[in-house]
């Protein structure tokens, strides 16, 4: 039986924990499979991605720099060429590779993971930039009414013309927009290298379910407060395993071992 070959592509790829996450649902259901990582130089994206073609590699995960480059490679599905940025391919087709952006689904299915209910909230995005633009746009396909907020309030009211119901805020409407809110997202780095939230403590509540995109470290100072405040947490290992469980399942057409994948990923954490 021929080995099926998938991998990841970007620049660094050293530090990403998709490697192990998807040895470990290969090996859980003794597919002949390996993930490998790719580091092109930037100039070189679409001969990468030309090149993993014609190698028959079967499906590649796409991360920084290359995201915006492989939309403009690749045949994007819908929500992909409207998110502006791929970051999973498919080869398995007759035609041109397709292009997907699982970092939606990713978020959709961590927060119902945590039972959290998306059809018609009232949704909260902190983070106007790649992540934001994704989780945006499902949850505003999921049927949430979506805000967006962010520090540069031009960018937030940019990406809200783009998202379906959607409005765009500076950081200073928080309190208030967070008062009635049923969902928190944040898609910023802030709480990555410090502890910090870009989230007042006093604007959480415990009607809210609040994801933080930030998975290093897990329990973040949004989490924290979000906690004291009595609502629900979805830290953002949940965010990436999901992500990884969506490629894995688009690219084999099998359920994920989730359990397994999650497991693989918390123990690198």
């Amino acid at each position: 039986m021929a080995m099926d070959v998938y991998g990841l592509l970007g620049n660094p790829v050293g530090h990403s924990l998709s490697p192990p996450m998807h040895e470990a649902a290969y090996d859980e259901l003794g597919l002949e499979a390996r993930y490998v990582t790719f580091e092109p130089d930037e100039d070189d994206i679409e001969d990468a991605i030309a090149g993993a073609d014609a190698l028959g590699i079967a499906g590649l995960n796409v991360t920084i720099p290359f995201k915006q480059d492989a939309l403009e490679i690749v045949a994007p599905e819908d929500l992909a060429a409207r998110i502006g940025a791929v970051n999973t391919i498919d080869f398995s087709g007759s035609g041109p590779p397709t292009g997907y952006n699982t970092d939606a689904v990713g978020a959709l299915r961590a927060l119902r993971d945590h039972d959290v209910t998306i059809q018609d909230a009232r949704a909260v995005v902190v983070g106007a930039g790649g992540a934001g633009r994704a989780i945006a746009f499902g949850l505003a396909d999921a049927g949430a009414r979506v805000a967006v907020a962010n520090r540069t309030e031009s960018k937030a009211h940019d990406l809200a013309d783009e998202v379906p119901r959607a409005s765009g805020h500076g950081l200073g409407d928080l309190e208030r927009l967070l008062a009635d809110a049923d969902v928190l997202v944040n898609a910023t780095s802030v709480g990555m290298e410090s502890d910090a939230t870009p989230v007042p403590a006093d604007a959480l509540h415990e009607d809210l379910a609040v994801l933080d995109a930030v998975y290093s470290p897990l329990e973040t100072r949004l989490l924290r407060d979000a906690a004291d405040a009595g609502a629900t947490t979805v830290d953002g290992a949940w965010m990436l395993l999901y992500q990884g469980v969506e490629a894995f399942e688009i690219w084999t057409g099998r359920d994920a071992p989730v359990d397994v994948m999650n497991d693989a990923l918390r123990s690198r954490l």
